[in-house]
């Protein structure tokens, strides 16, 4: 909850910001009903075409499966495989019941291959039921700010209440990538499971799907989808000029068409931000950055500090206008306690707030009393 708490303080104009290079650089062509580039450290939109609208996501679900599963699971732990799961529609391992597999192997078919019937598995294995998961799904969605975002299935099959906006899963995805787990498995090219001897299980050789993880430099994953409702969908990442870059395309498309321009989509939003963004830092810790008075103390005035960066990835007419504004009261009364937050300083680029960091207290300034300011009287008169 601390993450969600800091990312949305910092990067307060995330859905706005995007427009300001719009006019000084070529738009990329996307046909997705819904698409987001975000730059993972700061979290800030580069791009994005009805980026916030709840859609299908199809098989993009499974970047939330995988990474809960991670974070609540045992990769270790035996998995015995239910007839709700063996039962699951393919694309399927075509798991039989009572087969046993490992978490970490089954998450390797999850997400290589996008086997329906491994999410059910897993999805009972970690909560008891998918019910039980799916809900735990959306509770780690909303904690990492993916406010538009619900989990009906753990594998993305089209379901009542089913959705998240392109942007919520940028924010997944970006959060995903953290792990280096995560990572591991994604950018996993083949692997034969199971990868430890297992005793009731059976051997599949899986081949990672991802087109886009094999042809564009620096690609490190995600993860590709598509349903009838959902139409082809994808979630890409690479990393170059010390920018790793996330994006998402939902609803590009039906058919063989619709297959390629999920790829086309983030390739396209990919090379857009790679061309006009360049990252920047803009604001480092410092102490006494600020003064403000203060009444009723024995001091006259409170230095302000700065324990946060700001790093961001800007355009080129972007840096030329961006400057630092410092925000602090007029006054202060006493008394203020060390590390209260007294003002902010904020980036902003042509009126628009890109993002901000807390002013600190820098000590602790009890509120005075009369004999303080006798005793403060007499010494300036020794």
């Amino acid at each position: 909850m601390k993450k969600k708490i800091i990312l949305s303080f910092i990067l307060i104009g995330s859905m706005l910001v995007s427009s300001l290079c719009y006019a000084n650089s070529e738009l990329p062509k996307v046909r997705a009903k819904g698409a987001v580039l975000i730059e993972q450290e700061s979290g800030r939109v580069l791009y994005e075409k009805n980026g916030y609208e709840p859609l299908a996501m199809a098989s993009t679900t499974k970047i939330m499966t995988c990474i809960l599963a991670i974070e609540k699971g045992n990769l270790l732990d035996v998995v015995t495989i239910s007839k709700r799961a063996s039962s699951a529609p393919p694309v399927k391992l075509h798991l039989k019941v009572g087969e046993k597999q490992r978490l970490g192997d089954l998450l390797y078919a999850l997400m290589l291959q996008s086997d329906n019937d491994a999410a059910v598995a897993v999805a009972e294995h970690i909560a008891g039921s998918v019910e039980a998961f799916c809900e735990q799904m959306t509770e780690k969605a909303k904690e990492i700010g993916a406010e538009h975002t619900s989990f009906k299935t753990p594998n993305g099959l089209d379901a009542e209440g089913h959705y998240a906006s392109a942007y919520d899963m940028t924010l997944i995805g970006a959060y995903a990538l953290k792990n280096p787990e995560f990572v591991k498995i994604i950018t996993t090219a083949t692997i034969q499971i199971p990868t430890i001897p297992t005793e009731g299980s059976h051997t599949y050789g899986l081949q990672n799907k991802n087109r886009f993880f094999y042809s564009y430099e620096g690609a490190n994953g995600i993860k590709t989808g598509f349903t009838n409702k959902a139409g082809h969908c994808f979630v890409g990442a690479a990393y170059k000029n010390d920018m790793q870059l996330i994006g998402a395309a939902l609803g590009s498309g039906w058919g063989k068409a619709g297959k390629t321009q999920k790829y086309t989509d983030v390739i396209n939003m990919m090379n857009y931000g790679f061309k006009y963004y360049k990252k920047y830092t803009l604001v480092e810790p410092q102490r006494n950055i600020a003064k403000v008075a203060i009444e009723k103390a024995l001091i006259e005035s409170l230095s302000l500090d700065c324990d946060e960066t700001i790093i961001l990835p800007l355009t080129e007419v972007e840096k030329a206008n961006v400057y630092i504004k410092k925000v602090v009261p007029t006054q202060l009364v006493a008394p203020v306690h060390k590390r209260d937050i007294i003002g902010e300083v904020q980036v902003i680029c042509e009126g628009v707030t890109l993002a901000k960091v807390p002013l600190l207290a820098s000590e602790e300034v009890p509120k005075a009393t009369l004999l303080d300011y006798i005793k403060k009287w007499i010494k300036g008169n020794d």
